[in-house]
């Protein structure tokens, strides 16, 4: 008996809201303009904060990051949903797939810890105003984004890649796999 390689296309199905065809465009009629006042929302709240010299504070250095990170975790998945839905198409390539829960879990880890940094910035505001200008230095306020990022990579690389078993046994005759 002679073993060869069965590695083919591995795709995913996903299921969505609805299997009815006729429900399709009012969710697509629903989640676009969600989206697009989602994408103008952030890009004016980052507009505002460079525009206006008054708002150079860690309290608002911390928000653009966090418009800017909202904008980036929004954009993993809502185009490829909108696009699944205009295109009636279900299906996702396991690449395709890997490459979005990384950058999911990367956004989505990165919104939490700058929300910690926003929190401590509170913090010190609240409880030690005096010295406020002097905790939350400009290095200190980096140092909280670049820890945020080194954190959100290394725990998003460290979970797609602890892929299971059964995905990578996925043979290219067995039925679709589910998501």
């Amino acid at each position: 008996m002679e073993s060869e390689n069965q590695m083919g296309t591995i795709e995913f199905l996903l299921l969505g809201l609805s299997e009815d065809p006729e429900l399709q465009p009012v969710l697509f009629g629903l989640f676009l303009p969600i989206y697009l006042v989602t994408l103008l929302g952030n890009l004016l709240i980052i507009l505002a904060v460079h525009s206006d010299h008054h708002l150079h504070t860690p309290m608002y250095l911390f928000l653009c990051n966090l418009s800017f990170t909202d904008i980036r975790f929004i954009s993993t998945t809502v185009p490829k949903m909108l696009m699944n839905i205009q295109r009636q198409s279900k299906t996702i390539s396991y690449a395709g797939c890997l490459n979005q829960v990384c950058f999911f879990l990367f956004f989505a880890g990165l919104e939490n810890f700058l929300l910690a940094a926003m929190a401590y910035d509170s913090y010190v505001a609240i409880c030690h105003p005096l010295r406020y200008s002097v905790i939350m230095n400009p290095h200190l306020c980096v140092l909280f984004i670049l820890l945020s990022l080194s954190i959100s990579i290394l725990d998003a690389l460290l979970h797609s890649l602890m892929v299971p078993e059964a995905v990578l046994l996925h043979r290219p005759g067995d039925p679709p796999l589910l998501l």
